[in-house]
C-alpha cells in the first residue's frame, strides 16, 4: 500500500461499488469527467470484478484514496493514457467534497508522482483542466505543474464552449 502516513492510495475493491456509484452518477461531476450518463450499480460491480489493474496491459489504473485514521475511501486518482515508450502518463483526481480544502488532493497527487516515478520510471505526468476550473488548476500547480499550453474551445458544457489548459509536471 502507498501512504504518507495521512492517507494511503489502495486497488479498487468490490467494497467500492456504492462509492463509485455516488460519485460517478453524480451530475455536478460530469463537467470534469467524460461520462454524461449515469451507471448502474450492475455496470460497476462488472466493471470492478473485471478490472485489470495491469497498468501496461490497460494503459490506466485507478487507486482508491483513503484516509488513513478512518479507513475511509476519500477520493481516486486516475491514471490514464499511460505510455511507456515515453515514459508519461495522464492523471486525474477526485475528492469526495466533504473532504476537499484539507490537503488531501495534494497528498495523493504528491503520493501518485512518487509511485509512478519509482514504479513506473515514468518522466511526466499531465492533466487537461477546464480554465474556469480554479479549484483543480489550483491544486495542480500547488502540486508542481505547470501550464504547458491552451486548447481553445476544447470542453463542450450545454451548447457552450470553453477553453482548458494541459499541464505538465516532470517526475
Amino acid at each position: 500500500m502507498l501512504t504518507d502516513g495521512t492517507i494511503s492510495l489502495r486497488a479498487l475493491e468490490p467494497i467500492d461499488v456504492d462509492t463509485l456509484y455516488r460519485w460517478e452518477n453524480d451530475p455536478a461531476l460530469w463537467s470534469v469527467g467524460v461520462s454524461l450518463a449515469p451507471y448502474s450499480r450492475k455496470q460497476l460491480w462488472d466493471y470492478v470484478n473485471n478490472y485489470d489493474a495491469d497498468i501496461y496491459a490497460a494503459r490506466q489504473l485507478r487507486l482508491m484514496v483513503t484516509l488513513n485514521k478512518t479507513n475511509e475511501t476519500i477520493g481516486t486518482i486516475d491514471l490514464y493514457e499511460f505510455d511507456a515508450s515515453n515514459a508519461r502518463c495522464g492523471v486525474g483526481i477526485l475528492i469526495a467534497s466533504d473532504f476537499q480544502r484539507h490537503g488531501y488532493g495534494y497528498m495523493a497527487l504528491e503520493l501518485t508522482a512518487s509511485y509512478c516515478r519509482t514504479t513506473y520510471s515514468l518522466h511526466q505526468l499531465y492533466c487537461t483542466i477546464g480554465a474556469d476550473n480554479h479549484p483543480s488548476r489550483n491544486l495542480f500547480e500547488k502540486a508542481g505543474y505547470k501550464i504547458a499550453g491552451r486548447l481553445k474551445s476544447w470542453l463542450k458544457s450545454g451548447g457552450c464552449y470553453s477553453d482548458a489548459y494541459i499541464y505538465q509536471k516532470f517526475i
